[in-house]
């Protein structure tokens, strides 16, 4: 039994009070801690650039050839079947027309300098290859299909900076191969995941893991409260093993 004086009045807790009270605080935690980390990530949305460019590209029919990747066919194969060619060999006319997010079949035909021989058995023009793809603009590709120039020194006020980003070679997309995009500010300030870890298992239930990621009003509850009688400790340990719970910056583990 737990006693406690309250305004001249003596108020009796038995032990699932307690347990219900901390439960109580630990969840509100992790819904703050939620919120946080959606703000810190937020979701990545075209910028007004991509999108003047987007309208700019559809008055245009072939649209890749004036892209340096395009014109740069060192790496593809000589003496082959133009029809095995990979995808960053070729240059294609696009219909903007088209539905966004449709399956289309485009032509394409060898970039220059590129030699290939016709499968004469193929009734298409010559050297006319058709392929498959999804009817979007560069830009919209997806975040692995596109590579982009890392920013060095943004912290958390900068939770998102414009960089260039060109997208891989095989990809075949409409519009300039190299676009601006927001992308989230991935930053750290030497916080390591291990040594985190170690800390909120062997000092976790004195409230050392919330001190050393910089959640001060957390650990002084923890400490007070000799973590939860247990139950905060564990629950923490599984956040940290997570990487659920991280430094209060917003930085990332390293």
């Amino acid at each position: 039994m737990f006693s406690s004086l309250l305004q001249g009045r003596c108020v009796r807790l038995n032990w699932k009070s307690v347990v219900f009270l901390m439960m109580s605080l630990i969840l509100s935690h992790i819904r703050i801690t939620q919120s946080s980390v959606n703000s810190n990530n937020p979701e990545v949305t075209p910028t007004k650039l991509e999108k003047i460019s987007s309208d700019t590209d559809r008055s245009a029919v072939t649209i890749n050839s004036n892209s340096k990747s395009s014109s740069d066919a060192s790496h593809c194969p000589n003496d082959t079947l133009c029809t095995d060619l990979p995808n960053s060999c070729l240059q294609c006319n696009y219909n903007p027309q088209c539905v966004y997010g449709a399956e289309i079949n485009v032509t394409c035909v060898p970039k220059t300098n590129v030699n290939c021989h016709v499968d004469k058995l193929k009734t298409t023009a010559q050297n006319e290859i058709k392929r498959s793809i999804i009817c979007r603009y560069c830009y919209q590709t997806e975040r692995w299909e596109h590579n982009c120039e890392q920013k060095g020194g943004c912290n958390s006020i900068d939770s998102q900076y414009k960089t260039n980003c060109t997208v891989h070679p095989e990809q075949l997309c409409m519009g300039h191969r190299t676009f601006m995009k927001k992308i989230p500010c991935n930053w750290t300030q030497g916080y390591r995941w291990a040594t985190t870890l170690i800390v909120s298992i062997t000092l976790g239930g004195f409230g050392a893991d919330r001190f050393f990621l910089g959640h001060w009003q957390e650990g002084i509850g923890k400490l007070f409260s000799f973590g939860g009688l247990g139950v905060w400790t564990l629950i923490d340990v599984l956040l940290i093993s997570l990487h659920y719970l991280g430094p209060a910056d917003g930085s990332l583990y390293i």
